[in-house]
């Protein structure tokens, strides 16, 4: 399935619009990745544990969305815009979304 962030694919032309289709991913985020960022942030550097979370999170919210898309029948998905937040008390939540338009193709 073709997922882009463009309102069209090129060399393809859209046959038809399905709708809005979704993905939403909230991860916690342990301790032991806290300690490590604590760390780098007083010394600096990068937080390789943080990071890892936030592309593990990225994959399984595509993922997801593509997989609303396909049970809906599209080949694509269009306009993808992705979204990030932190939640929790303790701002140890990590919250991905993204959203894009599923399409057929001709």
């Amino acid at each position: 399935m073709i997922v882009t962030t463009t309102s069209g694919i090129e060399g393809r032309e859209i046959d038809s619009y399905k709708g809005i289709v979704f993905g939403e991913v909230i991860t916690g985020v342990n301790f032991l990745k806290d300690i490590g960022a604590s760390f780098r942030d007083f010394f600096g550097g990068r937080s390789k544990g943080y990071e890892e979370e936030l592309m593990r999170s990225r994959k399984e919210v595509i993922n997801e969305m593509m997989e609303r898309a396909s049970s809906m029948g599209a080949d694509a998905i269009v306009g993808v815009k992705m979204d990030y937040e932190v939640l929790g008390a303790e701002n140890s939540m990590l919250m991905v979304t993204c959203s894009g338009t599923a399409v057929t193709l001709k």
